[in-house]
């Protein structure tokens, strides 16, 4: 299947939302402070990757993060606001590229690349299940 005649470069998605203890570095267990937790910004940006593209996939089919190179500028202290955004930089084949950025109310808090596969579900979940099978 021909990907490139449903997604684009320059497909992107922005995902707002409040610095909380839920998404802070002492829940996460990436550190002890009341801050933006590192996981919790890249997992925002592999939701905006993911989302942006997932409507345009035809039934059946998604896709899976296969690598983030980020980088974590500024912490963000709870009660700030955070958006994060994730562009389609590129398609090849079934691999698709992101630039995927940060921002909280003073400024940019993480920057980087993030690469999605696109996937069939059932198949990909079936090879997933299968590997119990080898234990």
């Amino acid at each position: 299947m021909d990907f490139t005649t449903i997604l684009q470069p320059g497909i992107s998605l922005e995902i707002k939302d409040t610095v909380t203890e839920q998404n802070s570095a002492s829940v996460w267990g990436s550190g002890g402070l009341p801050v933006l937790a590192t996981p919790a910004m890249i997992a925002y940006m592999e939701k905006g990757a993911h989302l942006a593209v997932e409507k345009l996939l035809p039934s059946g089919w998604s896709t899976v993060g296969t690598e983030v190179k980020i980088k974590h500028l500024s912490a963000t202290p709870m009660g700030m606001g955070i958006t994060v955004r994730a562009e389609l930089l590129s398609i090849d084949g079934r691999a698709l590229h992101f630039k995927v950025e940060a921002h909280d109310e003073a400024g940019k808090i993480g920057e980087g690349e993030h690469s999605r596969f696109i996937i069939e579900v059932e198949k990909f979940m079936t090879r997933a299940e299968n590997k119990k099978k080898q234990l």
